[in-house]
């Protein structure tokens, strides 16, 4: 429909279920609490789905692993940064003053929202087109199946220990920004191969685990 609001790549037929999909219970008092826990459900679904039809040989507990890895709480924050909705995403004045746009749980919960809202709009294989999309470079970037529920310096680590070299060496680089929404760079050293690799995040420990990823990724080319 010409005019119809978007978000998400959908085009809303009705723009009140996007309005509530966006809308912080601190806000108002029609918010969007029971569209996240519709969306939850659809979510896991969609994914579901998409691992189960790419991995025909995994097992349960691996595709569980890894819907998790692509449903939790940080992840879906990261789309829905990469979606802008915190931007779109309506506050109360206090949420608003101590920045609730820019925390993974509104995010999280307003993407949930925003699934469920599709969904209601235009049924669930639309609802399923627009969402999948979203997923794919995450999807692509899992590791095999028989990898999933280890983190990447846990499979560094093996990694070496299987070939009796030194353990890697992790060092903090810089630390910045605001308490809320701090930036760590660290770096994962192997001082025996003279190879070192950087990770950014919003945590120590998980710059530390992007740092060992990347060197993971060149020691298994």
């Amino acid at each position: 429909m010409s005019g119809s609001p978007a978000c998400g790549g959908h085009a809303f037929r009705d723009p009140a279920l996007l309005q509530r999909a966006l809308t912080h219970r601190s806000a108002a008092p029609v918010h969007n609490e029971r569209l996240e826990f519709l969306g939850d459900a659809l979510l896991g679904a969609i994914v579901a789905e998409a691992l189960y039809t790419r991995w025909p040989r995994a097992v349960e507990g691996e595709l569980t692993r890894a819907r998790a890895e692509l449903v939790r709480e940080s992840s879906l924050a990261a789309l829905a940064r990469k979606l802008e909705l915190g931007a779109r995403i309506l506050l109360g004045p206090g949420e608003l003053k101590s920045g609730g746009h820019r925390r993974d749980s509104i995010l999280a919960d307003a993407l949930e929202a925003l699934v469920a809202a599709i969904y209601l709009d235009a049924g669930f294989e639309t609802c399923r087109a627009v969402v999948l999309p979203w997923f794919a470079e995450a999807i692509d970037a899992l590791p095999p199946p028989h990898k999933l529920g280890k983190d990447a310096k846990t499979r560094l680590q093996e990694w070496l220990q299987a070939r009796q070299l030194p353990l890697p060496v992790y060092t903090l680089l810089s630390e910045s920004g605001e308490e809320h929404a701090k930036v760590f760079v660290t770096e994962c050293a192997l001082v025996d191969r003279e190879l070192r690799r950087e990770g950014e995040a919003g945590s120590r420990r998980a710059a530390e685990q992007r740092a060992a990823e990347a060197i993971l990724t060149e020691l298994e080319r």
